[in-house]
């Protein structure tokens, strides 16, 4: 496998009024075409930025990607807002594939915690009206924004049941640090429980809501009370990661799930998987 040396560089991708949105774009050197990834941050879809996913961004650029790591809106801008942002900017990385030396049709997606859920969900609906709202310019190339690959590093893949997780925890003895507030982060974007359960990839699927299940790859660190336990509404035996799972496959979707010890989890020990699933599935 060769390694690429690689550039970078922020380029506004989308503006709300006078808020302009920011890639940050990494190009491995030669002529390409190449692959590409738009990269999803976390922070509990309330904080965060574009920086907080440099260090996969860093590995699929040396692995041949381009890589377009997102700001988009977040915190009191509310659900659906950054869904709409990252359907236009999958839309915009097909649209400028000459500029950016890339393939429109080797396009993928990652994103890590609320990062992961929103990676999931655009790809599960990348044709939702709402999601697909803003139009590219005038003149621009007739694109969607299917992805034909998803890698998600320890995604909320049930924001509602991780809203009742973290209460419960919160409440108890000894509650753990980020149960504290998180209840209110999630008031903050999603606004109610109907919300919660609307934009929600588990239940999509047990829904059976008809969406791509495009092939997956779930990162996932341990022990992660965060993202990997139980769900008490659920009848389903096993954690959340395992119940996604299940009901991907249950829905025709090819995926698989990487276990790495957490307090490793942001280092190459899930960089590289993510950067072999990328390889497999876009080339």
């Amino acid at each position: 496998m060769p390694t690429y040396e690689f550039t970078t560089e922020d380029v506004e991708y989308l503006r709300h009024g006078d808020k302009p949105l920011i890639a940050r774009v990494y190009k491995p050197k030669g002529d390409g075409p190449f692959p590409a990834v738009v990269d999803l941050h976390g922070g509990a879809w309330t904080s965060g930025d574009l920086t907080g996913t440099h260090g996969l961004d860093e590995t699929l650029a040396k692995n041949g990607f381009v890589v377009a790591s997102l700001n988009f809106r977040h915190a009191a801008d509310g659900y659906p807002t950054s869904l709409i942002d990252i359907n236009y900017a999958v839309r915009w990385v097909k649209a400028h594939g000459r500029d950016l030396k890339i393939r429109p049709d080797k396009v993928g997606i990652a994103g890590q915690s609320s990062g992961g859920h929103l990676a999931m969900l655009a790809g599960m609906r990348p044709n939702d009206p709402r999601y697909a709202s803003v139009p590219l310019p005038a003149g621009s190339p007739a694109v969607d924004a299917t992805v034909q690959a998803v890698a998600m590093s320890w995604p909320v893949i049930n924001p509602l049941s991780r809203y009742r997780n973290a209460q419960k925890l919160a409440k108890g003895p000894n509650p753990p640090a980020f149960s504290i507030g998180m209840k209110e982060k999630h008031d903050l974007y999603w606004g109610s429980e109907a919300a919660l359960a609307e934009g929600n990839p588990i239940l999509i699927l047990e829904r059976g809501e008809k969406v791509p299940t495009p092939p997956a790859l779930w990162v996932q660190g341990r022990p992660d009370i965060v993202h990997d336990y139980h769900d008490d509404a659920s009848d389903f035996p096993g954690n959340e990661p395992e119940r996604f799972v299940s009901n991907y496959r249950k829905a025709g979707g090819d995926i698989d799930i990487v276990y790495v010890p957490n307090d490793a989890r942001s280092t190459s020990v899930s960089f590289d998987p993510i950067a072999a699933f990328f390889r497999k599935h876009l080339g």
